[in-house]
Order: C-alpha cells, then structure tokens, then sequence
C-alpha cells in the first residue's frame, strides 16, 4: 500500500453522486477524508440526496469539501449534451485549487465504470485535478479508485498489488451497515432482507440517482434483454440487476490510477449508459441520450488540452 494513503495521509474524497461514500465507508472511518461531491443526486427529478450525505459525514466527525453537492445532475446532463466544455474543465480547475490549498496526499474517488456518464466524468476531473496540481506544485498526488457499481472486492490482477485493501472487522462493517440502514428507507428495507440471507439489491440506489426501470417493469425487461447481446457490458452492470452478496461489502479496494492510465482510457466497446439512454428515449422518457463518441470522447479531449495549457 502506498504509504500516503495510510491513515495519517490528509486526503480527499471525490465522488459523483451522494451515497458513494457509503461505499468505502471503512475506508472513512479510518483516513477521515475531506468529501467533495460533484452534484446534489437528484437525478431527473428534483430530490436531492445531500441531507442523508451530510448525515452520513456527520456521524462519523468529517467535513465536506467546498464543492458538495451545488450542482443539481440535470445541470450535468445539459452540459454534456450541449458539449459544454467550460463547464467541466473549469470543476476540474476547483478540485485543483483545493488539492493545493489543503494539501492533499492522496485523493480517491469513483471509477469509471461507463454506467453513468456522470461517474465517468466525475474520474476525469479527478484525473485532470492531479495533474494540474503536479504541474503547479511539482507534487504528485496518490491517485485511487473504488468500483461504484461492480463489485467492491474485485480488482483486475495487473492492479491488485499495488491496490489499498481495506477487509473491515466486525465492529467497522457494523457502522458500516448502520450507516446505508440509516441513509434512506428503501436502503433500510434492502439491508434487513439482505441480513436474511437475500443479496443486497441497493447496488443502484448506492451507485446514483434510481433508474427509471426500478419502477417500470417493461422497461427493465427492455433493457435487460439488450443487455444480453452485450456480454462484457452486462458483466460490468449485472450486479445492480442482481444483486450482490452483503459479506462481499467488507472489502473494500481502492486501485491506483496511474498518471499514463488517466490520460489514454479508452472504451473498448459502448457504455452502459448509452444502451439505457437509448432504451428511455423509445420509451419517451427522454428526448436525447448521451453518446459517448458524440459528447464524452470529444470532453475527454476538451479537459486535457485545458491541462495542457496549465
């Protein structure tokens, strides 16, 4: 394990959504991050998230980051289908000034997953912030990430030696559970049947905003029937459809993110959130659905010739 990410390293946590903190839960209580959270979690509808986030923070003595939660994800949404790029480069030019005003040593945050575009962008202003920082300062921030939908215990092996593992005793696994039972009602519920032997099926109330097919039924069958014909990208998502094992949930992994890894992703084939947006818009839900060669390759390139400038 890197040793600035141990316990007495000053480190930051920057997550999309409200609600990914309770995925490294353990991880919290042990490093007591400062907590950026790029939008309020609202999805498409107009109830936000950040009171059970602050409530989760609260309990446990931390602090939010000056960017928590201004944005509603409506914002975000326009933005990436406007191809707005100012937008995003300049959240990326804030998350910057405050790794170098707080001194940050190591910041985590969510992976990109291609099952939200907002978490995948929520990894590029990450990636974008340190290596801005690096270029002003002369310093390089531990950089990591944690799956926000696949499962918490899994790591690719090329990763897996150099990855933070957290394995959680008893007693932090229980303020864990204690805190996504407390979080909301339909989190409660799901960590009652899981104690009883179910598995734990608030992978997608966790990951973000509730998918519009956890209450359309036919729609679900939609999307999961195209999601057949997509193995790869039914394997990255299958667990927010079925369900994790809970024991799974005391480790937690925190994989480095190299600075050659954050500037050359690519996806080999197309996102989650592409298959779903498409899926939504024939069911009019939506009017527009987010591409990823149309609006997320040509922001990736927006943000790193920003960079470049610095």
């Amino acid at each position: 394990m890197d040793i600035r990410l141990t316990s007495q390293a000053r480190a930051a946590l920057v997550v999309a959504h409200p609600g990914h903190e309770l995925r490294v839960h353990g991880w919290l209580q042990a490093s007591r991050p400062a907590v950026f959270v790029l939008t309020d979690g609202s999805g498409r509808s107009s109830t936000s998230r950040l009171q059970a986030s602050t409530q989760v923070l609260a309990d446990l003595g931390l602090r939010p980051g000056s960017l928590f939660g201004a944005r509603r994800d409506l914002e975000f949404y326009d933005a990436f289908l406007k191809r707005d790029f100012p937008f995003f480069s300049d959240l990326a030019e804030q998350l910057a000034v405050e790794f170098g005003e707080q001194e940050f040593q190591c910041v985590v945050g969510d992976a990109a997953e291609g099952y939200s575009p907002t978490h995948d962008v929520c990894r590029l202003l990450i990636d974008a912030a340190v290596e801005i920082h690096r270029r002003r300062t002369g310093n390089q921030l531990a950089n990591f990430e944690f799956a926000v939908v696949g499962p918490p215990d899994e790591c690719p092996p090329e990763l897996a030696v150099d990855a933070a593992w957290y394995h959680l005793d008893d007693e932090t696994f229980d303020r864990k559970i204690a805190a996504v039972r407390g979080y909301n009602a339909e989190l409660a519920g799901e960590i009652e049947a899981a104690l009883r032997g179910a598995s734990f099926q608030g992978v997608s109330r966790l990951s973000g905003p509730r998918l519009a097919e956890a209450t359309d039924t036919e729609l679900g069958r939609q999307v999961a029937a195209v999601l057949h014909t997509f193995p790869a990208i039914e394997e990255i998502v299958k667990g927010t459809f079925e369900g994790i094992e809970l024991n799974r949930f005391r480790t937690e992994c925190l994989r480095p993110v190299t600075p050659h890894a954050a500037r050359s992703a690519r996806r080999a084939t197309i996102p989650f959130y592409e298959l779903y947006g498409e899926q939504m818009v024939a069911a009019g839900h939506y009017r527009d659905t987010i591409r990823y060669a149309e609006h997320f390759q040509p922001l990736v390139a927006a943000v790193w010739q920003r960079v470049a400038a610095c």
